[in-house]
């Protein structure tokens, strides 16, 4: 594998709009946020980390027949190592609800729905292009405004080292939680929500191996719109904490925290 790589990453939804995707259909309800992440991330390919800024679009809607979820990554370590710099990447994941589809609930005790979930995951700089064919499975748990669990299939459809980018791999498969839960404490209000993915290993085209990673990513977020100006749901601050054990595919683990900013729209 080149060094030329991106950071993968799912973001959770937003509460006002997995909130109305409940059973059967739901008004078409969307939205978006500018998100800025600023940390200390690894390089796997060189075992250097760099302070890196993160600017993120990401927008999350419902409609009539199921959610989507979209967002797209500029990275930027300021470094010229082929890595994060002024990389662009981007996920979408729309999905097909079956509850939707039947107008009434179709998931049993906590389960409130199954969807079928279409991802595809795209980066520029690297010239990958992956596809994620999957169930869904979407939780009413006590105390989370959602809780979604994913098992979706990789299939790898880039270019690889004859367009540029990055060494074409095998398909695999994985599995993701994404969560949201609203909590007031002190007279303020707070967010926890984040998502975790574990991804298999695959051979590359080059011969190599690509381990599996564990990729946690929880953001604890102080609704500061509404501390300060009474508009609550407007801006956030907080912070990202990422653990990732075998970075890409690699050996090198990566454990840190990300101050983070979020505008919402």
């Amino acid at each position: 594998m080149t060094n030329k790589a991106i950071t993968s990453r799912v973001g959770a939804g937003v509460a006002a709009v997995f909130a109305a995707a409940l059973v059967g259909s739901a008004p078409a309800t969307a939205q978006l946020e500018a998100q800025f992440a600023f940390g200390g991330l690894l390089n796997p390919f060189t075992g250097e980390s760099r302070s890196t800024a993160v600017s993120t679009i990401q927008h999350a809607g419902t409609w009539a027949l199921g959610e989507t979820f979209l967002f797209l990554d500029h990275t930027d370590d300021r470094g010229a190592d082929g890595f994060n710099d002024r990389d662009i990447y981007g996920e979408w994941y729309p999905t097909l609800s079956i509850s939707s589809l039947a107008g009434r609930r179709a998931g049993l005790g906590p389960v409130r729905d199954i969807q079928v979930i279409a991802g595809v995951n795209i980066g520029i700089v690297s010239r990958v292009r992956k596809y994620l064919p999957g169930i869904r499975l979407s939780w009413d748990l006590p105390g989370f405004i959602f809780v979604n669990t994913d098992f979706t299939a990789y299939r790898d459809d880039s270019g690889g080292v004859d367009s540029g980018g990055v060494p074409k791999t095998g398909d695999g498969w994985g599995w993701d939680v994404s969560w949201l839960s609203i909590f007031g404490l002190a007279g303020q209000t707070f967010q926890f929500t984040g998502h975790a993915e574990y991804v298999s290993g695959v051979g590359d085209e080059l011969g190599g191996e690509l381990n599996s990673w564990v990729l946690a990513q929880p953001q604890l977020r102080w609704d500061l719109g509404e501390a300060l100006a009474g508009s609550p749901n407007t801006l956030h601050a907080g912070f990202e904490y990422q653990l990732w054990l075998n970075k890409l595919g690699t050996d090198e683990d990566e454990n840190t925290i990300q101050f983070l900013l979020v505008w919402i729209f």
